[in-house]
C-alpha cells in the first residue's frame, strides 16, 4: 500500500478549505491560515462544507507557521490571495523540511513566477473551476461544482507532479496534468479579469451581468481584448473563455447567484485581487502595445469602488 502523502494548504479560505477537505479523504491534510477564529472552529468541530458539498473534515489546522513547527509535506498549495503570496512564503519557508513542490492554484497572474523567484523549489500552477464562499469560522460553502482542473509545472516535469493530480481526481476534484497548463490557466484568467471586476461594479447582482445589454456588450468587448492579450503572448487558450457565460445566455446553464470573489471581498471590505487579475492585462497589454481601452476603463471604475466600499465601511 503507497504512503500516504502530506499536504500543506495555505489559506483556507473559500477554495483553500474547499481544497483541504476533499483531499483531507485521501491524504494527510494540514492547514495554515491567518483567521484565528478560523482555525479554532476547524480544531473544535472541523472544516464543515455546506452547498454543494456537505460534510465535516477533521484536519490539523494552525494559525501560524511557528505554532505549525518544523514539519515536511509532499506539496504545499498556496490559495491565499496573490497580494498575500510572498509574505505567506515566507512565513512558511524556516518550517518546511524536505523539498516538497510548491503549488498555486490562485486567481491572479504571477505568483508561480513570484514562487520560483523566492526559492529553488518545484513550482506547478494549475487552475480550478470551483467556485465558495468562506461562511464563517470553519465553514465554506461550496456554490458551484466545476468541471476538471489544469495542473502543470512551471518549474519541473509533468512526471514530477502527476501524483498530486491523481490524488485530486481520486478525492473528487477530476484534475487533468499537462506539461503547459497556460491555455487553460489563461481560460480562466480571463474569464476572472472580465467578470469579476464586472461583477464589483454590479455590487454582486450577477443578473445585472446577464440581463442588461450594455453590460453584455461591455463584458464582450473586454473579453475580446483580453484574448487578444494572451495571443500577443503566444498563448494557444485551450478552450473559450467566455463558454461558461454564453451557455448561461443561451439558458443551457442556470443563472446562479454568484457574481465573483471580487464582489464578495468588496462586501466583506477586504482587499481585492484586481492588480493580480484586471491590472495585470492592462500592465501586460502596455508592454506589448496592444491597446485594451475598454479593460483599463472596467479596471479603473472598479478601483473606484473598491474605495468606495472602504470608505462607507469606515463610516460605520
Amino acid at each position: 500500500m503507497a504512503e500516504r502523502r502530506r499536504i500543506l494548504v495555505v489559506g483556507a479560505g473559500a477554495i483553500g478549505g474547499l481544497y483541504a477537505a476533499y483531499l483531507a479523504k485521501v491524504s494527510d491534510v494540514a492547514v495554515l491560515d491567518t483567521n484565528r477564529a478560523h482555525v479554532e472552529a476547524i480544531r473544535r468541530h472541523g472544516l464543515a462544507l455546506t452547498g454543494r458539498t456537505e460534510s465535516v473534515t477533521k484536519l490539523a489546522a494552525f494559525a501560524s507557521a511557528a505554532e505549525m513547527g518544523k514539519r515536511s509535506f509532499d506539496a504545499v498549495i498556496i490559495l491565499v490571495k496573490s497580494q498575500a503570496t510572498e509574505a505567506a512564503f515566507a512565513s512558511i519557508r524556516p518550517v518546511l523540511e524536505g523539498r516538497p513542490v510548491l503549488v498555486t492554484f490562485q486567481n491572479g497572474m504571477g505568483n508561480a513566477e513570484l514562487l520560483e523567484g523566492l526559492c529553488d523549489l518545484e513550482v506547478a500552477h494549475g487552475v480550478s473551476f470551483e467556485a465558495a464562499r468562506h461562511d464563517g469560522p470553519g465553514r465554506v460553502h461550496h456554490l458551484v461544482y466545476g468541471e476538471d482542473s489544469w495542473l502543470g509545472p512551471a518549474r519541473g516535469k509533468a512526471e514530477a507532479i502527476a501524483w498530486l493530480g491523481e490524488l485530486m481526481t481520486r478525492s473528487g476534484l477530476p484534475t487533468k496534468v499537462v506539461a503547459d497548463p497556460r491555455g487553460a490557466i489563461w481560460g480562466k484568467f480571463i474569464f476572472n479579469s472580465v467578470m469579476n471586476p464586472i461583477g464589483a461594479i454590479v455590487r454582486g447582482v450577477n443578473a445585472a451581468r446577464y440581463e442588461v445589454p450594455e453590460i453584455r456588450a461591455l463584458i464582450d468587448d473586454m473579453a475580446t481584448e483580453c484574448v487578444r492579450v494572451a495571443e500577443a503572448l503566444g498563448i494557444l487558450l485551450e478552450f473559450d473563455p467566455m463558454y461558461l457565460v454564453k451557455k448561461i445566455r443561451a439558458g443551457e446553464s442556470p443563472l446562479t447567484e454568484h457574481a465573483g470573489s471580487m464582489a464578495q471581498d468588496i462586501e466583506a471590505g477586504r482587499e481585492t485581487e484586481l492588480e493580480a487579475i484586471t491590472g495585470y492585462v492592462v500592465r501586460k497589454a502596455k508592454e506589448l502595445g496592444v491597446p485594451v481601452p475598454v479593460t483599463e476603463s472596467v479596471y479603473r471604475m472598479a478601483k473606484g469602488v473598491e474605495y468606495a466600499a472602504k470608505a462607507k465601511l469606515a463610516e460605520k
